[in-house]
């Protein structure tokens, strides 16, 4: 059991089926392009790891299987860390053709603006029967093909230099045909490049609505990149080119066979796709800290309206940031000294380019435990609450004699709603350095 109070309290928020919440406003425009799709927006979150892990075809030593990335309820049970999780269940039930599964997800994760331990994804995906295919006479790619030309057509620039299969990079799997997964690719390619074109057209009505943007007379541009995903195989991530970048919208691929197999319908072929709510709706509404869809203040709430068109957020007020550093010492497996004492960049890459000495799987905060930063942002969540803002590691050093190794993290604090005083920031800092002690048995600087 790894999972805080904090954590089980959001349980019964369900933001994404909230009246007039930004979360259930843009779950809902992703589903209207998606008619006669069966919609799965109430699955409890608290699932097996067989459910989470297994089903899917994570090795029994994938990192997301970890305490430190996973909250457990107990050894055999989680709270999922993706809606896949419900993946084979559905499959297995065979309702629909097609299907779109909404939930909360759990991880535990970095703290800044764009990061928060529940978030929430939408997964999709649509299956073909060859049986059917064989009863309408046709083959399976035909009876695609055919779904193909139902999906509306867009004019926007989509960029797809890679082949569907490649050997190496996007391999075609054993018991599918090039005709098939050609045909589903393009399913899934079409169907998703409509949705993108719904997202991207409210966000820039958006924009011409508020503020203006450098994106408002700037054709759509969409790209796919080839991606490697567990469950899927080939698989692609969907990118759109969105205020001077490439952003990734979602991943998707080719469902892996041996999940349909095993959900017990071997004759089915498809496609799946996820993609974050979160992402989505700070993208629709401008809005820029995540912290924010869990607010309760009318001040957010009521500018939101699942009837009325779609304005970006209007930010209420700016409360100043305030930054307190905490340095401490890691407790080390070895004592060994020597070479010279050297400060490592956050990424654990040296100025020499090479990676750290200091790796971390040499430092334990426990004695026969591995320190691993999820950690102290655990920590910082639990002490602070959605005071804090962004916790990030800005400097390592390690002791040219001892070997210890000393770490500093910055910690951001920011109230949404109020100006914090520096006695409340001292306050909940002293609370946050000595949970660090207490937990992680680590010795202040």
């Amino acid at each position: 059991m790894n999972t805080p109070s904090s954590i089980i309290s959001a349980i019964p928020r369900h933001l994404h089926t909230q009246p007039d919440h930004p979360l259930t406003i843009t779950r809902q425009l992703i589903e209207s392009r998606f008619p006669g799709y069966k919609t799965h927006n109430e699955l409890f979150p608290v699932v097996s790891v067989h459910q989470n892990f297994d089903s899917l075809g994570f090795p029994p030593d994938h990192i997301g299987r970890s305490r430190t990335d996973t909250y457990y309820l107990n050894k055999d049970t989680v709270l999922r860390t993706h809606t896949s999780a419900h993946q084979a269940d559905t499959f297995r039930a065979n309702e629909s053709e097609g299907y779109l599964i909404s939930a909360d997800v759990y991880r535990r994760d970095a703290i800044d603006r764009s990061h928060y331990p529940v978030f929430h994804q939408m997964e999709g995906a649509r299956t073909w029967d060859r049986r059917t295919a064989e009863k309408e006479g046709k083959t399976l790619a035909q009876l695609v093909w055919d779904d193909v030309a139902k999906i509306p057509k867009h004019n926007i620039e989509v960029a797809d230099p890679n082949p569907t299969i490649h050997p190496e990079r996007n391999p075609l799997q054993a018991t599918h045909s090039a005709e098939e997964v050609e045909a589903i690719a393009a399913h899934l390619k079409r169907s998703l490049e409509d949705v993108v074109v719904a997202i991207f057209n409210a966000a820039k009505t958006a924009s011409d609505a508020g503020s203006p943007s450098a994106d408002a007379d700037e054709p759509l541009k969409v790209r796919w990149v080839e991606a490697y995903f567990p469950f899927t195989s080939p698989s692609w991530e969907l990118e759109v080119f969105w205020q001077g970048d490439w952003l990734e919208v979602l991943g998707s691929g080719i469902v892996q066979q041996s999940i349909l197999s095993n959900a017990g319908v071997p004759d089915r072929l498809g496609w799946a796709f996820g993609l974050g709510l979160e992402r989505i709706a700070m993208l629709l509404y401008s809005i820029p800290d995540i912290r924010l869809f869990w607010s309760t203040d009318t001040r957010f709430l009521s500018q939101f309206s699942a009837v009325a068109p779609i304005k970006r957020f209007v930010p209420f007020s700016k409360y100043p940031a305030c930054f307190k550093d905490v340095s401490f010492w890691l407790r080390t497996t070895s004592s060994a000294a020597g070479g010279a004492g050297h400060r490592v960049s956050p990424s654990g890459i040296s100025a020499s380019g090479s990676a750290s000495a200091s790796a971390s799987a040499t430092v334990s905060a426990i004695p026969g435990q591995a320190f691993h930063e999820n950690d102290v942002m655990e920590i910082a969540r639990e002490v602070c609450g959605e005071v804090v803002e962004d916790v990030r590691l800005v400097d390592e050093f390690v002791h040219p004699k001892t070997g210890r190794k000393s770490l500093c993290y910055r910690v951001n604090y920011r109230s949404l709603e109020r100006t914090l005083t520096n006695e409340e920031a001292n306050e909940l800092h002293e609370r946050f350095r000595q949970q660090l002690v207490d937990k992680l048995g680590v010795e202040l600087r």
